[in-house]
């Protein structure tokens, strides 16, 4: 092979076809091959990682990163060296909390010329729906943005307000005229108004007023509407179990559905939550361990598709002590791969299987499986170096996230990332980072 630039060989790449020694040639930013782990290759530089597992990138679709208008929040610069540092290297920013969202072209810009230095690894951008920009959605996505945000109940900004059922059906109708994407935030707002609302630092409390009926509902009435139209949805977060059969069966019947979950929901449970910590709390919320564990039953089967991160921060001072007034979000961009896998292989599943959820299908998900998401000829060379055996200590001191409140304080977890790769290049490497090199990516037309 001539002008490979990078060899990189490890006795454990994970690929499409499964675990195995292997060297990987990259040359200009692409894997140019996967080879067998000792094929000679002239190279301009050859690193041998020994154990430790070349993954692919993982590609997380669901990241608030709140710039521009609240980066005292979060920002691009420490959300995409957080994601960096957690094996993250490709990120998709939700269209809220930033100001303004992103829902017209003028300020996809905006927020495009915001990000454009700053970004450790490569963004993409989703668009959002509201109740009074269906004419914006199809110059969005001209635009380049990944499909469009619609949230069902009240979305805790008022910027960025929810769908009723008409305007579902008119962004909806809408967006499948052009085959986009939408994906939802699935709680029923006349079921959350209905239950029980004390406030107060009781986590039941909280648990109690975000039911699990408010999301089935909602997810019911989304795939009615998606039979309907013909169109592509996709549930956002989804923290109920009792959901998961209509899921199955939607997706039996033909429906364009796909559903994500998040770290949280598979790593934490109700039962642990101490009261007044709202550092647990989101919205939907994390619910019991019983409903945990079908949540993973459904990752195994299929039924749910993926896993990203909902990284949602915010300043230190909102996360007070009452659940009804505190913000609703998790940080988890550095920790999620790690907490991931380390629930994972507690229940008996493989690093292929966390590749499969946090890469491959996140990148299937915005139309990047073409680029991302494998360790295959053609693709870009993103990696994430990781010492699955290796455990630390999760100190919130350690973090890039500009506020470093997190669920998972002092908890003990599996899976060191030893470094993080874009297009060829370490972008981190044990704590340290090069300049920014990530790029803008819009949707593939």
């Amino acid at each position: 092979m001539a002008d490979v630039e990078l060899v990189l060989r490890s006795t454990r790449v994970v690929t499409p076809e499964g675990t195995r020694p292997a060297a990987v040639a990259v040359t200009a930013g692409k894997i140019t091959a996967v080879l067998p782990y000792d094929a000679p290759v002239a190279a301009g530089r050859v690193e041998d990682l020994g154990d430790d597992v070349l993954l692919p990138g993982l590609v997380d679709t669901h990241v608030h990163v709140n710039d521009p208008g609240r980066t005292e929040w979060e920002g691009f610069w420490t959300a995409t060296r957080a994601a960096a540092a957690g094996g993250i290297t490709t990120l998709v920013d939700m269209p809220l909390n930033s100001l303004p969202p992103t829902t017209t072209v003028e300020h996809l810009r905006i927020k495009q010329q915001v990000a454009a230095d700053k970004a450790h690894i490569d963004v993409g951008f989703w668009g959002g729906a509201l109740p009074d920009n269906v004419k914006d959605l199809r110059p969005l996505h001209e635009a380049g943005v990944f499909g469009f945000k619609a949230f069902l109940s009240p979305s805790g900004v008022d910027e960025f307000p929810h769908l009723d059922q008409d305007q579902l059906a008119r962004s909806l109708a809408e967006i499948a005229s052009f085959d986009g994407l939408l994906i939802v935030h699935a709680e029923d707002p006349r079921h959350l108004e209905a239950a029980p609302q004390q406030g107060g630092p009781k986590y039941a409390d909280f648990l109690a007023s975000r039911p699990r009926d408010a999301e089935d509902t909602a997810i019911a009435q989304l795939i009615a509407q998606a039979k309907r139209l013909d169109a592509r949805v996709h549930v956002l977060h989804l923290s109920s179990s009792d959901a998961l059969p209509l899921i199955a069966a939607a997706k039996a019947d033909g429906v364009r559905l796909t559903v994500e979950t998040c770290p949280h929901y598979l790593t934490l449970t109700a039962e642990e939550v101490p009261d007044g910590a709202s550092e647990f709390k989101c919205c939907p919320p994390i619910r019991e361990s019983a409903n945990q564990d079908l949540l993973w039953q459904a990752l195994a089967d299929g039924t749910i598709d993926c896993v990203v991160t909902d990284h949602s921060p915010s300043t230190a001072d909102l996360k007070t002590d009452d659940f009804a007034t505190a913000w609703g979000g998790i940080s988890g961009l550095q920790l999620s791969l790690s907490a991931v896998w380390t629930e994972a292989r507690r229940r008996g599943h493989t690093l292929e299987d966390v590749v499969r959820w946090m890469s491959s299908r996140t990148a299937e998900l915005v139309g990047l499986s073409d680029r991302k998401g494998a360790i295959e000829a053609g693709r870009d060379a993103d990696f994430t170096v990781l010492a699955p055996d290796e455990t630390f200590t999760v100190d919130p001191a350690a973090l890039q996230h500009r506020n470093r409140v997190t669920a998972y304080a002092g908890r003990t977890l599996y899976g060191v990332v030893r470094s993080t790769w874009l297009r060829g290049e370490r972008v981190v490497a044990d704590g340290a980072f090069t300049e920014p090199r990530g790029a803008l990516l819009a949707r593939p037309q």
